[in-house]
């Protein structure tokens, strides 16, 4: 089968089309045909060995997959490697049945970033209807979702940050109340007054650096703020204890692959919602892109430069 493989850490150009043997299902897991493989920004970690779990050489990247099983089923699913590929093996427990009326860039806009911006906003932020938050990024992946999912939970006030007019101008048709340029020098009186002279209350994060600092003085009391990526490779500043009780601050991370120890299948209810959604016409994945699997490098090229918005995916047919 074809498939990117990497053989040493580094950026895009390490990322190289081979012949591999096919992958082989045991016990508990599926063969999956790829029709479509998701590209994430954490996969250009995962290619520098800087992701917050550590990669082995060689590899082929790529964590989601969607497809259709020797069984027959149309799936979507995790497969934490081996994505950029012909065909993928993936466990049962992490391979979900997909709609009908789902298409295959919707169904793997869900299973990362939408079942992302369905955590950071019911378990991170807890967004309480009429509450105004603060997307990050609003035409990225997660970002464009969080948008959508935050006007159906009822916020008061959504405020998209993006870097250019294009990216704030589809946040405001994603149903944001105001755009805001993500690099205005003071962004944090930029975003209080985006949200008509008061602090905000929630804001979802994922640029690290300075974003997260001024995001944070941005807060209002009791103001919660979730860090779910560092696309800036920036760390912010560090947080006093003292810091956080002299405004009741609460900063919360999220990394998907925690929900798994949650008790119940808390993945299984964030994808019905999410399919429900989409189906409903109250959702959708904004198509950022599709390359062939011998455009992985300028996928990756792509993403790292923020030329892209919404979900970039590969067709490894070509």
């Amino acid at each position: 089968m074809r498939a990117i493989q990497i053989t040493e850490f580094g950026g895009p150009e390490v990322l190289t089309v081979t012949e591999l043997p096919d992958p082989a299902a045991g016990p508990g897991h599926l063969l999956i045909d790829v029709s479509r493989a998701g590209v994430n920004y954490a996969d250009t970690h995962q290619a520098e060995d800087s992701y917050v779990s550590a990669s082995t050489l060689p590899m082929v990247p790529g964590g989601e997959v969607v497809g259709t099983t020797t069984g027959g089923r149309r799936v979507v699913a995790l497969v934490g490697t081996g994505g950029y590929a012909e065909k993928a093996v993936a466990s049962e427990a992490l391979a979900w049945d997909v709609p009908d009326a789902v298409d295959d860039v919707t169904a793997l806009g869900m299973i990362v970033q939408g079942a992302s911006a369905w955590l950071l906003l019911r378990r991170s932020v807890h967004l309480e209807p009429g509450e105004s938050v603060v997307v990050h990024a609003a035409a990225g992946g997660v970002g464009s979702l969080a948008v959508q999912l935050a006007k159906a939970r009822g916020a008061g006030r959504i405020i998209a940050t993006a870097s250019s007019a294009n990216k704030r101008d589809l946040a405001l048709d994603l149903g944001a109340d105001v755009a805001v340029d993500a690099n205005e020098p003071d962004l944090t009186a930029a975003l209080i007054e985006a949200n008509g002279g008061r602090r905000v209350d929630t804001v979802l994060e994922m640029t690290g650096g300075t974003v997260t600092d001024q995001s944070l003085r941005a807060l209002a009391p009791f103001g919660r703020l979730a860090f779910y990526g560092m696309a800036s490779r920036t760390e912010p500043s560090p947080v006093r204890p003292a810091t956080l009780m002299a405004h009741s601050t609460t900063i919360a991370g999220m990394w998907l692959a925690h929900v798994f120890r949650l008790p119940g299948d808390v993945m299984r209810t964030a994808l019905d919602d999410l399919f429900g959604l989409a189906v409903a016409g109250r959702l959708r994945v904004v198509a950022g892109g599709e390359y062939g699997l011998s455009e992985a490098r300028r996928a990756h090229e792509d993403l790292r430069a923020r030329r892209t918005t919404g979900k970039l995916v590969l067709d490894p047919s070509r």
